[in-house]
């Protein structure tokens, strides 16, 4: 949907385009009185300001960088997307492995129209600075959403024994996973408005075991402690970080999980909604974490996986 994302209810709306819809249901012989009444409340509601008719999200005027875009199936495209039609002015990196994969995203992305599209590897100290450096020139210093979806982990790590993992693999994960949403965030920290929202995304074996998922499991818990620290840190400052939890998707990340397409299958089959979630699913809600409608919520973690996470034995269904 191209409309502003969770935007079609409009403070206000019920009663007064509901008086209308009313009038014009009345009966034939009283339309010289209805088309007065009509008239009267036409002018009561144009004369109403136009915050009264505002989106409930709305994202316009703000400036929103995502980062983790591989291809189409990414959740960080979703989110982008959402974001795009809930009127925010996008900025997008790109993990610059090569001219192809550069080249790939930014196709990708154009038809959001991002005023920044800058390489980032989190591991470069330079990448980072030449971010900031951007978004001085190309925002004048402001950012009011940032989206995380950086991870990584080495395959060899993401099967087999979890008591095999090395450290070399441990701290990999750790560092792209989740340290990268600390470091990302100092680095933008003086650039970002009051009330900014900062979103990163965990999944389920952050908390629970999840087969195959090994290191990533920590890396995950490990930023989902750091989303509550930070959370704790730059709340004085109107800042909010959430992370969402998102239902197993397939994506190129979640390719290199074994039995991804098994717990996919699971999911379907024993979430409350019987259904697995949509990058739009798990995009809306960002958009809505992104807007003001959230601004009384940081430091969370929020599902988005059609209520899996609430079973307590969730491959015991009824046939």
């Amino acid at each position: 949907s191209s409309d502003f994302s969770m935007g079609i209810i409009t403070k206000h709306s019920n009663f007064k385009l509901g008086f209308v819809s009313t009038l014009f249901q009345l009966p034939h012989h009283h339309h010289h009185v209805t088309s007065k009444k009509v008239c009267s409340t036409s002018i009561k509601m144009n004369s109403t300001s136009d915050d009264s008719f505002s989106p409930i999200v709305d994202l316009r005027g703000k400036k929103a960088l995502v980062t983790g875009i591989a291809n189409n199936k990414s959740i960080a495209y979703g989110i982008a997307q959402s974001l795009k039609s809930a009127g925010a002015d996008l900025g997008i990196t790109y993990l610059p492995v090569n001219e192809k994969a550069e080249s790939k995203v930014q196709k990708l992305t154009e038809s959001l129209s991002p005023s920044i599209f800058v390489p980032l590897d989190v591991q470069k100290p330079e990448d980072l600075d030449n971010l900031v450096d951007v978004i001085q020139t190309k925002w004048d210093s402001n950012v009011d959403i940032v989206i995380h979806c950086l991870a990584y982990a080495n395959r060899d790590d993401l099967t087999g024994s979890f008591m095999n993992t090395s450290v070399e693999g441990w701290n990999i994960a750790t560092t792209i996973s989740a340290h990268s949403l600390v470091s990302l965030t100092k680095t933008l920290e003086p650039m970002l408005n009051h009330q900014s929202s900062i979103i990163t995304l965990t999944y389920l074996g952050a908390v629970k075991v999840v087969p195959n998922y090994n290191v990533m499991g920590v890396a995950k818990a490990a930023l989902e402690a750091s989303t509550r620290y930070l959370a704790s840190e730059l709340g004085p400052k109107g800042i909010r970080v959430n992370a969402i939890s998102a239902g197993p998707i397939r994506t190129l990340a979640a390719s290199a999980i074994g039995g991804i397409s098994t717990m996919i299958k699971l999911v379907e089959k024993s979430s409350p909604l019987r259904s697995t979630v949509t990058q739009k699913q798990v995009g809306d809600t960002a958009a809505f974490l992104a807007s003001s409608a959230s601004s009384g919520i940081t430091g969370q973690i929020i599902y988005v996986d059609s209520g899996y996470e609430i079973m307590g034995t969730p491959g015991l269904t009824d046939e």
